[in-house]
């Protein structure tokens, strides 16, 4: 008897739910509910930015915020699981305690580990009041800490989605997470192969694209650019997206008399930098900063744009995307993309396949491979084809929610 048949529960855990910057995984979510699964959507967060779409509204309205929650509330749940479970509590206490000493006590990822069993508990009540029968997390760190200890107090299973951040930046007793879970996922066979070189059990790491809708971002008929160019880019204004070297790029094609027009989308930290950026380098007069843009108006924006642009790049810290479902939302809806040959993305985008690759953090090689793309009709008509017939084919949200259920099967 399948999972679907018998109509289980799983609860879900992510930073934020629903977030404007994940929409993987409320669309995840969402798809699961519409396989058949209750799914019980749980929160660390309150959402810096509310998603305004009629479909989250009703997953939003019952979503668990678990830092917004008193401590009060959070010390009443330690005591419900340690009254009705103290052999099981006192053991995870001391994995937990275990953990600690493998990061170290002293820094902040081992007192956060501490509060993160706290505030496990909480979870684990949740899990037991609907009658979870597995817990899956969203972000290898932090929701990740919290699904381990929760998912062993109420002993049930787990498992966890890897991405970026997350492994290069935060990545903690990722091989211990690995061992304890039922499973784990991550986007991309870049991160796969990561995780095995610091230990984790690749029988247990699956591969499971971040997917888009089909319907959602259908690709516009194929028309050859002409100048005055549009030129976009959509992301969060951090590092790692690497829109200052973007706006250096757009320098040099300026100098060199391409007429284009390049609008900026989204906003973040370094927004303020980079609009004296722009300004500094004297790009007033064709780059334009639109502000974020609701998920409902990305499909319709995208098709406006001859070009599509991300230039991702190593953080400071070693940060970095893993494969940026806007560049699958670009290339499926017939946008000819460029990029950089970083993590993933070579393996959504193979350089004069499905659009061009430059070198990260090389304003030089990016206004290079975009003119290149520009210049060339063949070229776009040939990476928006193959663009199109490789997302539908590897990156479908359907067919990816479609791998997630199988694995949750294997368990039951």
């Amino acid at each position: 008897m399948t999972v679907q048949s018998e109509m289980k529960t799983i609860a879900y855990i992510a930073p934020e739910i629903p977030a404007l910057s994940a929409t993987f995984v409320y669309n995840e979510v969402l798809g699961l509910e519409g396989k058949g699964f209750d799914v019980v959507p749980i929160s660390v967060h309150v959402p810096s930015t509310l998603v305004k779409e009629d479909r989250v509204a009703a997953l939003a309205s019952r979503v668990h915020y678990l830092y917004a929650e008193s401590i009060l509330s959070l010390l009443l749940a330690n005591v419900i699981i340690l009254f009705c479970t103290p052999l099981n509590f006192i053991k995870i206490l001391f994995t937990v305690l275990g953990d600690v000493l493998r990061v170290g006590l002293s820094n902040r990822i081992g007192l956060g580990l501490l509060y993160r069993f706290f505030v496990a508990s909480r979870v684990a009540v949740i899990l037991k009041n609907n009658k979870c029968f597995h817990l899956h997390a969203h972000f290898a760190h932090v929701p990740t800490d919290i699904a381990m200890y929760a998912a062993l107090l109420a002993d049930i299973p787990f498992s966890f989605t890897s991405h970026a951040n997350d492994l290069f930046e935060r990545g903690w007793l990722l091989p211990q997470k690995i061992t304890r879970s039922q499973f784990a996922v991550t986007i991309s066979e870049f991160n796969k192969e990561y995780l095995c070189s610091l230990g984790g059990d690749g029988e247990k790491i699956h591969v499971v694209r971040c997917g888009v809708n089909s319907d959602t971002f259908a690709a516009r008929p194929f028309n050859p650019c002409t100048p005055p160019y549009t030129i976009g880019t959509l992301g969060r204004m951090v590092e790692k997206k690497g829109f200052d070297i973007l706006l250096r790029a757009a320098m040099i094609l300026h100098e060199n008399n391409v007429e284009f027009e390049l609008l900026i989308a989204g906003s973040g930290p370094l927004e303020d930098y980079l609009k004296k950026l722009s300004q500094q380098l004297a790009l007033d007069r064709v780059v334009y900063f639109v502000g974020s843009l609701p998920h409902k108006d990305v499909p319709p924006w995208l098709k406006t744009l001859d070009l599509f642009v991300l230039p991702c790049q190593k953080d400071k810290n070693g940060d970095m995307d893993g494969i940026p479902v806007v560049l699958m939302e670009a290339m499926l809806s017939g946008i000819p993309v460029v990029s950089t040959k970083l993590s993933g993305i070579p393996e959504l985008i193979g350089h004069g396949k499905e659009g061009i690759l430059a070198e990260p953090k090389s304003p030089e090689s990016l206004a290079s491979a975009i003119w290149r793309l520009l210049d060339d009709d063949a070229l776009q008509c040939k990476c928006v084809g193959s663009g199109v017939e490789k997302v539908e084919k590897e990156f479908d949200a359907e067919s990816n929610i479609k791998k997630i259920i199988k694995l949750f099967e294997k368990g039951t």
